[in-house]
């Protein structure tokens, strides 16, 4: 299963950072639900949900990493679910996307960014 590159929206950091959840997902759904072909319901789901999430991303391609943010944008049950794929998933990247995984730790040494304004009415 390839990671929708060209029908996301944003360039740049935000299409990273769904190409890089996108791989823990299977990842995990491959370890944890002995899923090959694709996503279970459940990992289906919590995709959808991040895709999403990173859609309306307030800092669009500026986005820094979910551990660095300052905007917590997933709901408490979300998080916990996203929390443990990557706990899984995270060490497993440096060996099956090594590219990504490195990528991904020198997107969290960025600067954190100051939180987005909320435009006047």
């Amino acid at each position: 299963m390839t990671p929708e590159w060209d029908s996301f929206d944003h360039q740049g950091r935000l299409q990273r950072e769904w190409v890089t959840v996108s791989a823990m997902l299977r990842l995990y759904c491959r370890g944890k639900h002995g899923r090959r072909d694709g996503l279970c319901t459940a990992c289906r789901e919590l995709s959808s949900y991040v895709r999403r999430r990173l859609e309306r991303c307030p800092y669009g391609p500026f986005k820094p990493t979910c551990a660095r943010c300052p905007v917590h944008c997933y709901n408490a049950g979300m998080r916990r679910r996203i929390r443990a794929v990557m706990r899984y998933a995270g060490p497993r990247m440096l060996l099956r996307h090594p590219a990504l995984a490195f990528r991904h730790l020198l997107d969290g040494l960025r600067r954190r960014p100051d939180p987005p304004r909320q435009q006047s009415r």
